[in-house]
């Protein structure tokens, strides 16, 4: 089981990674352009801080594990990707994108069982 938790986590890491990283890096403009229409929904700023609340994620759910120090932080990180693609489903829903609403419960669901597995039973 710590191995399927661990390819879980390293693929959200991954996914995570990228997309904040596309957040942080693109204007607003190119992200609704490139079909990130939501962001029509949100200032500059907001943008970049999910963009970085996604990347602080990303290295919340690997780098505690692999350093052996403060391991609770992955599980936390885990939770806080959960309550954000809660957030992301929200707002995809109110915009009736509902390919990108399933593609954040899909993953909300991955990061809710990782926080559940490593707060419990599978903790580091």
């Amino acid at each position: 089981m710590n191995v399927v938790l661990w390819i879980i986590t390293a693929v959200l890491a991954l996914l995570f990674l990228a997309a904040g990283t596309m957040k942080i890096a693109q204007p607003k403009a190119k992200l609704a352009a490139a079909g990130q229409g939501w962001v029509e929904d949100f200032s500059d700023g907001a943008v970049k801080r999910i963009g970085a609340l996604e990347i602080l994620g990303a290295l919340g759910l690997v780098l505690p594990a692999l350093l052996h120090t403060a391991t609770v932080l992955v599980s936390t990180a885990a939770a806080g990707l959960f309550l954000l693609m809660a957030g992301a489903a929200i707002t995809h829903s109110r915009r009736h994108e509902t390919p990108n609403v399933i593609i954040n419960l899909v993953l909300g669901i991955l990061a809710a069982g990782v926080a559940i597995a490593r707060f419990g039973p599978y903790g580091l």
